[in-house]
């Protein structure tokens, strides 16, 4: 039972430790949502050569020209180009079509102001959702290396469990809220960053499957709780089955010792009985 336990518990820290570095690497990166952008494309110079306009005439006319290159979300129109973009919970990064590299700016600037409330709400989620992760992580490396006995052991991994779903819960409704915030800046964000497609990236996959990792780390240890206090109940109710009975052969024993003792001592009063009749009749 106590290797089986064992190997229940380093299963539920490694769970934990992934859906903790699953999380951590999701928060901090800017993969969450990916895609392309289409914007105009930018004039041609001496050091942009390909993906440009090239107009012709004086510089006023070029500047009006400019002028008249606008944001369009017609399509068919050879004046655009489609730059690639990723963004995060905190920024978004685009690629820069003047040069190499790429421009990021902070995601939260570019929410809707309807939906900036969601989104903080969405990384205090997030942030609590990684600090239950750790205490549920250090409470269950107390269980495994540092308990002095089994109902130590039992209470660790109660609180771990509960610790565990709960930061589970606050990962979902995280990652939720995140998700609706993003739908929503696409539509009524920026004109100059609104994608032109996009689908989920891998932190995104990342932060999904650190929820994963935690609810099977949280199952696995109701799973060990409750399997060892069933052991426990079912070895306690062996004993005490098995104790009834030996007291119940200890008392069968009792009794039938107490009765041929009290057989033996009415065979001997009545033999005293006897000899005193013959000792005190007459001859």
């Amino acid at each position: 039972m106590k290797t089986n336990r064992r190997c229940r518990a380093l299963l539920a820290v490694s769970l934990n430790l992934m859906a903790l570095l699953f999380s951590t690497t999701a928060f901090i990166t800017t993969y969450w949502c990916e895609g392309t952008q289409r914007v105009p494309k930018p004039s041609c110079g001496k050091d942009k050569k390909t993906n440009c306009l090239n107009y012709s005439g004086n510089e006023t006319a070029n500047e009006t020209n400019q002028n008249v290159v606008h944001y369009s979300w017609e399509t068919g129109d050879d004046r655009f180009l489609f730059r690639y973009f990723h963004t995060g919970i905190w920024y978004s990064c685009e690629e820069n079509i003047n040069a190499a590299g790429e421009k990021c700016r902070s995601f939260i600037d570019l929410a809707p102001a309807s939906e900036k409330g969601v989104l903080w709400l969405s990384v205090v989620s997030e942030v609590l959702y990684i600090m239950l992760l750790v205490v549920g992580f250090s409470l269950m490396c107390l269980e495994l290396f540092h308990s002095s006995s089994v109902i130590d052991g039992l209470k660790l991994n109660a609180f771990a469990a509960v610790f565990t779903v709960l930061s589970g819960l606050l990962g979902m409704v995280a990652h939720m809220m995140y998700t609706q915030v993003f739908q929503v800046t696409v539509s009524l964000g920026p004109e100059d960053w609104r994608p032109h497609s996009w689908d989920y990236g891998w932190s995104f996959c990342l932060a999904w499957g650190s929820f994963t990792c935690c609810m099977a780390a949280s199952v696995t240890t109701l799973n060990s709780y409750t399997k060892t206090v069933i052991e426990f109940r079912h070895k306690r109710k062996i004993f005490e089955q098995g104790f009834r009975e030996e007291q119940n052969f200890l008392d069968q024993e009792a009794i039938k010792y107490f009765r041929e003792r009290t057989e033996e001592e009415r065979a001997e009063a009545g033999d005293l009985r006897l000899q005193c009749l013959h000792s005190c009749s007459p001859n």
